[in-house]
């Protein structure tokens, strides 16, 4: 797998990692979103057949980014779990117990419908709607230029974003990536299990594409 590219923003150096996250380097925090944790469960409930595989492999690279990274704290920027309780929260929090020393913070997504009590217990901090760690705000949902001029560049998720990359003979595919506008940036869902929306850059816009385990700088 590619290395982490850095991505400069704000005088702050971002790390964008292929695994679909990114370690911000100053303060030390490895940022994800949209991991849809008990997704694959929840489907399952509903006599649909993914494979618990899926939820599984995800556990294990959030790990693995982890391991890399080495961050003093893991912030979560929304949709950390699916839906209610199920079976495959047992395994989640077998692996919050492996990593208790590190400190999991959540700001609260539209799936994120546990009751706090269970966050608490799992030492899991809340925040809602936003948390500002200056110069960034982190919201689950992207925000209007208006509300982030006040409180600063802001990232969000929820969108689960993509590009579409044209190729020859009308060939097109398309792919998670990191989305970077003047004023707010969205993040690629870091769940497999997850669809994707394309986004449609405009001229000043940054886009990293995630393919095949590398990082493209698209032009």
């Amino acid at each position: 797998m590619q290395p982490p590219v850095p991505y400069k923003l704000k005088e702050q150096t971002l790390w964008l990692s292929a695994e679909r996250c990114l370690f911000w380097e100053e303060e030390q925090v490895l940022i994800v979103s949209d991991i849809h944790f008990g997704k694959t469960g929840h489907f399952r409930k509903a006599g649909i057949g993914i494979p618990q595989t899926v939820f599984k492999e995800d556990l294990q690279r959030l790990f693995a980014q982890i391991q890399l990274f080495k961050p003093s704290r893991l912030l979560v920027v929304g949709d950390f779990f699916h839906s209610s309780m199920n079976k495959e929260m047992q395994l989640f929090e077998k692996w919050r117990r492996d990593l208790s020393s590190l400190p999991i913070h959540l700001v609260l997504g539209n799936h994120d419908i546990l009751n706090l009590s269970w966050y608490k217990e799992h030492e899991i901090e809340v925040h809602q709607p936003e948390l500002v760690i200056a110069p960034f705000t982190f919201i689950h949902e992207p925000v209007t230029n208006a509300k982030t001029s006040a409180s600063g560049y802001a990232f969000s998720g929820h969108l689960h974003p993509g590009v579409q990359v044209s190729g020859i003979s009308k060939q097109s595919l398309r792919f998670p990536c990191f989305y970077f506008n003047e004023t707010f940036a969205v993040l690629p869902a870091f769940g497999r299990f997850t669809g994707l929306h394309t986004v449609k850059p405009k001229k000043r816009d940054k886009v990293f594409a995630i393919v095949n385990k590398t990082i493209l700088e698209l032009q």
